[in-house]
């Protein structure tokens, strides 16, 4: 029996090739590398170019303290007009009923005023008098921006609901209103405008 048929054999072993490892684990590497950089690039943060005041708008609240206060200035002075004129009304012997149709009377301009009367009235009407055309449209225009809480944008809301209130005080005082009233409205008007272009809004 030939014993070389049992005891030989045939070398399958293959020797290790140290190159082909080399260059199997810098491919890995660099697959790696690659995925890597490729997962790094997915979550970079690039800044938006939007502005803060694109995504988060401001906020306009109503001035409740300064509608208060304005509130009642306003009828304080309305109050002592008032006063001023029942007093010139009862003083001329008008009666007491008359005093109802207020505005007709005072439109007629039949009447008559002492001294300190008419020093008070012409004061108060003067160019820097409170009822005067600067002061009344500051007020006007400061009593839109507190309801608005300042907002540009309601600007022409507020426009509107001024010259519906001009249109009721003309059809209650029964004619066109005196020359001082439409030089305030022309004021008020002008400053509405310019408050309305804060907003980018023109009538």
């Amino acid at each position: 029996m030939d014993v070389n048929g049992v005891t030989s054999s045939v070398s399958t072993y293959t020797g290790y090739d140290s190159t082909a490892k080399k260059a199997e684990t810098t491919g890995a590497a660099d697959a790696a590398k690659a995925a890597e950089a490729t997962t790094d690039n997915g979550v970079v943060y690039e800044p938006s170019k939007e502005t803060a005041t694109d995504s988060a708008k401001k906020t306009y609240t109503p001035n409740t303290q300064l509608i208060s206060q304005l509130k009642a200035d306003a009828e304080a002075r309305t109050a002592q007009l008032k006063s001023l004129v029942e007093k010139l009304i009862s003083g001329q012997g008008n009666a007491i009923g008359k005093a109802d149709d207020i505005w007709s009377f005072l439109r007629s301009g039949d009447f008559t005023v002492d001294a300190a009367t008419k020093a008070q009235a012409e004061a108060d009407i003067a160019d820097d008098g409170y009822w005067g055309v600067e002061q009344t449209s500051d007020r006007i225009l400061d009593f839109a921006k507190a309801l608005t809480g300042g907002d540009p944008s309601k600007a022409e809301e507020m426009r509107k609901a001024f010259k519906t209130g001009f249109e009721q005080a003309t059809k209650t005082w029964g004619d066109k209103l005196p020359d001082i009233s439409q030089k305030t409205y022309d004021a008020a008007m002008k400053k509405f405008d310019d408050w309305a272009a804060e907003a980018g809004v023109t009538e």
